[in-house]
């Protein structure tokens, strides 16, 4: 059985390149194969534009998996989840809820980083229905070869590939559910929404909703864990 996620500092990023390079632990070979073929992918045309297929990171097996939206700039240019400033946010949350990011496996929902231009700077656009249904498959091995407990779903994005396209944070948010995938999920708003808050007191607000939810998912995985059955 996977290990419970236990109190620690939020750990950085792994500075290891390459398909599937951030994948660690006993059973991840398996998943780093797939991180290969993933970086060759071209089930969408996001490829076309993006640098590089980010893929998933941390421990396999995990009992925590959080998977995100989709790379923004600075993830597309690392090949990293969350390393830019949503990923500084999320860290402020995962400290703030105890857990260690080395422990988790962080992904998202599409790989690619899609984009549009604005002058010198290239500015986020939301994957539509077809590149989020098209990038499933990597999503549903992921979730295969890492057998989490339980699933963060951050952002709309992510809960729509783990639910289906008519489903919304709203409607979620605040206890936990089952994803298609038949794994107990957790929904909640991407770090990235905190980020564009203005309100010095409102973005800590959120922050500490997004650290209660992480705190929920973490106790069901470690209720989960000590279930004889």
């Amino acid at each position: 059985m996977p290990r419970t996620p236990h109190v620690v500092e939020a750990a950085e990023p792994s500075e290891a390149v390459g398909p599937g390079a951030g994948i660690v632990g006993p059973a991840g070979s398996e998943l780093a194969v797939v991180a290969e073929e993933a970086a060759a992918c071209t089930r969408c045309d996001l490829y076309r534009d993006a640098t590089q297929v980010v893929f998933g990171e941390g421990p396999v097996p995990a009992s925590l998996m959080l998977v995100g939206e989709q790379p923004g700039d600075r993830e597309d240019q690392a090949g990293h989840p969350f390393v830019g400033p949503a990923g500084r946010i999320l860290d402020e949350a995962l400290a703030a809820a105890h857990l260690e990011r080395s422990e988790l496996y962080v992904t998202n929902a599409v790989k690619h980083f899609k984009w549009k231009p604005r002058g010198k700077r290239r500015i986020h656009q939301r994957p539509n229905v077809g590149e989020v249904v098209a990038c499933t498959h990597w999503i549903d091995l992921e979730v295969q070869h890492v057998r989490p407990v339980v699933i963060v779903a951050l952002g709309a994005t992510a809960v729509r590939s783990l639910f289906g396209h008519e489903a919304t944070i709203r409607s979620l948010r605040g206890g936990v559910q089952t994803s298609r995938l038949d794994v107990p999920t957790v929904v909640t708003i991407h770090p990235a929404a905190i980020v564009r808050l203005r309100d010095a007191e409102q973005r800590q607000t959120e922050i500490r909703a997004l650290a209660t939810d992480l705190r929920l998912a973490a106790r069901t995985a470690a209720a989960a864990d000590v279930d004889p059955a």
